[in-house]
């Protein structure tokens, strides 16, 4: 969940390890630290809160400008709260080791206490530096560095990417990887660790993706990787990342958030791009693959809702019962519930890391089930994992509030319904060509109408901003788009807000209507139209103030408009989703709030 960066090389360490956690605070932190040798002594310097903290302990600094291998860290707290002693890098008990890492060590109390017993101390609350005192612990009983990592990783617990620095070595990097994010970057002269390409991406292209037990050593001109159970020697491919700094820059935007929902007619077309032949949609990737039964889909947050309303097309298109559930209960239910001769489990994660998702994926790659993963990242863990994977192509997402990462899994989940629908017989040519030619003039249609969206949004984010709870109300495929509305509004502004199926409203929830509590319904003109209607007068006849979202030409009165493109059938979510994100932006925007890095939230969730 936290960004990690090390590097070896010949440029000026500090500064560049800095840059490189620039790159990272997307993910989410509370402070950071970077760590160093100079003249033989490890250094490490820790702020709380915000980089430029970090930064201005540097100033003046002169003699860090010397180095030419660091490692750096932003944390979000897990054990021990965030404060400045608990930030790392962490120093081992004989300050020869520094240590970042990501992830939990689960047995950290047990090791803790263990060595304590030999006299070891701790300067502050987590199970990062329990760890960096564990391998200098093996360290006393190793031929060497590597050998005691190896004897470390194998007796803690739980998940971790680390980063290691040794004061006997100082230019040479340690690294490992268990549930949790680590890439190798490769350079001409220099060489980096990141927990995410954007953190080196300035600098080279070329990565390898380590996979889990992975022990990794690199100094500026060479690295090897072991396998850490026994520390075979191994290779992975060096892969080259298609997309440039550029693009993870803010072009000119006020927010990453901002760029990212006006990417999405760009999103749109590159994901449908080479998808179509006539009426058929071309998915290769799952041609191996028969036409399930029964899916399964597994995701968590967004990507939860993305699966739910996917579900909606996927029964409807391709008449195939679909189960969508939240990983982590998933992941603790009954095994019996998956028959590996009629079942598919489709796990959804932006990152491919998402650690309840990935649990999900194993847990049916053990029992024989066959798997499909739909992820963002290239060479992440579920599109290694899976038995089939289908890449959203949404391009670096640097917002923690998943904005087009949630278009790009609706536009597959699309075509993954017209996939199984024509392939199963139960979608004919004629309406496979109506969706497949809705689908391409979806960019078009999406690009023209955001800049009147985010002006609608703007003026009703300054009406309700003041506001203390919503409603988000939807029925058939808008109910998990009134989940995300409400989500993102939680997310941003810290305002509360619930989505409700809008038939449920009146099963408790119409308890709370007043005038100080809005309702943000999704109305489109189809079959449930008039259904929406009487739940709005029921809302109006207990004076609560109402925003409709529709593409109908309404009749309703005393209730805030927004009108918006009409395109027929389940497809027009695409013009729907928008909305929901600007308004939520907006109103973030207007409280003052920090919209690409909300409080307590971190982008990638690779823990439990």
């Amino acid at each position: 969940m936290c960004g990690i960066i090390g590097y070896s090389g010949h440029r000026p360490a500090v500064p560049l390890v800095l840059e490189g956690l620039e790159h990272l605070e997307y993910r989410g932190y509370d402070s950071a630290g970077v760590g160093y040798d100079l003249n033989n002594e490890l250094m490490v310097v820790r702020a709380k809160g915000k980089l430029k903290n970090l930064s201005e302990k540097f100033q003046g600094e002169r003699n860090a400008l010397t180095v030419t291998c660091a490692i750096g860290h932003t944390r979000w707290a897990t054990h021990g709260a965030p404060e400045e002693r608990n930030a790392h890098p962490h120093l081992s008990n004989s300050k020869r080791l520094a240590i970042v890492h990501n992830g939990i060590i689960e047995n950290y109390l047990e090791i803790r206490e263990e060595l304590s017993q030999k006299g070891y101390h701790f300067a502050s609350d987590t199970d990062s530096e329990v760890l960096i005192n564990l391998i200098e612990d093996m360290l006393s009983q190793e031929c060497d560095l590597l050998h005691a990592l190896a004897a470390a990783l194998k007796k803690a617990h739980g998940a971790y990417a680390i980063c290691v620095l040794d004061r006997e070595d100082p230019q040479r990097l340690y690294a490992a990887r268990l549930a949790a994010p680590l890439i190798f970057g490769q350079g001409i002269g220099e060489n980096f660790i990141a927990s995410d390409i954007p953190a080196f991406l300035a600098y080279t292209r070329d990565v390898v993706f380590l996979e889990d037990g992975d022990i990794l050593v690199a100094d500026s001109d060479s690295y090897q990787l072991w396998k850490s159970s026994d520390l075979t020697p191994i290779q992975r491919p060096v892969q080259q990342i298609q997309w440039s700094m550029q693009a993870a820059q803010k072009g000119g935007y006020r927010h990453f958030m901002l760029k990212e929902i006006f990417e999405q007619p760009k999103v749109i077309s590159d994901a449908l791009s080479g998808r179509f032949e006539g009426s058929r949609v071309l998915l290769s990737e799952l041609d191996a693959l028969p036409v399930p039964k029964r899916l399964h889909i597994i995701a968590c947050g967004t990507s939860f809702h993305a699966g739910l309303w996917g579900q909606h097309l996927l029964e409807d298109w391709a008449r195939i019962p679909v189960q969508v559930e939240i990983a982590s209960e998933f992941r603790y239910k009954e095994r019996l519930l998956l028959n590996p001769d009629q079942d598919i489990v489709l796990v959804i994660s932006q990152s491919g890391e998402t650690a309840d998702t990935l649990a999900a994926l194993r847990m049916a790659n053990e029992i024989g089930v066959p798997t499909l993963g739909l992820c963002n990242v290239l060479g992440s863990s579920v599109a290694r994992e899976a038995g089939a994977v289908l890449y959203t192509q949404a391009g670096p997402e640097i917002s923690v509030a998943s904005t087009k990462a949630m278009t790009s899994q609706m536009i597959m989940l699309a075509c993954l319904a017209l996939y199984y629908g024509y392939r199963s017989g139960n979608l004919g040519v004629d309406e496979c060509l109506q969706n497949i030619d809705r689908l391409q003039r979806l960019p078009l249609m999406l690009e023209t109408a955001l800049p009147e969206m985010h002006s609608t949004a703007r003026l009703l984010a300054r009406k309700f901003s003041q506001s203390k709870s919503f409603f988000y109300l939807g029925r058939g495929h808008c109910f998990s788009l009134a989940l995300e509305g409400a989500l993102k509004l939680k997310e941003l502004s810290y305002i509360h807000a619930e989505g409700y199926a809008a038939g449920e409203m009146k099963h408790g929830p119409i308890a709370l209507i007043d005038p100080t509590f809005p309702t943000f319904v999704l109305a489109p003109h189809d079959v449930l139209y008039e259904k929406i209607k009487s739940n709005i007068v029921e809302i109006q006849s207990r004076q609560g103030q109402i925003i409709v979202l529709t593409d109908a030409e309404s009749d309703l009165h005393g209730v805030d408009i927004w009108r918006i493109p009409s395109l027929e059938g389940p497809l027009g979510a695409f013009l729907i989703l928008p909305c929901l994100q600007l308004f939520s932006y907006e109103v973030a925007d207007y409280l003052g709030k920090d919209v690409d890095q909300p409080r307590n939230l971190a982008k990638s969730v690779t823990v439990e």
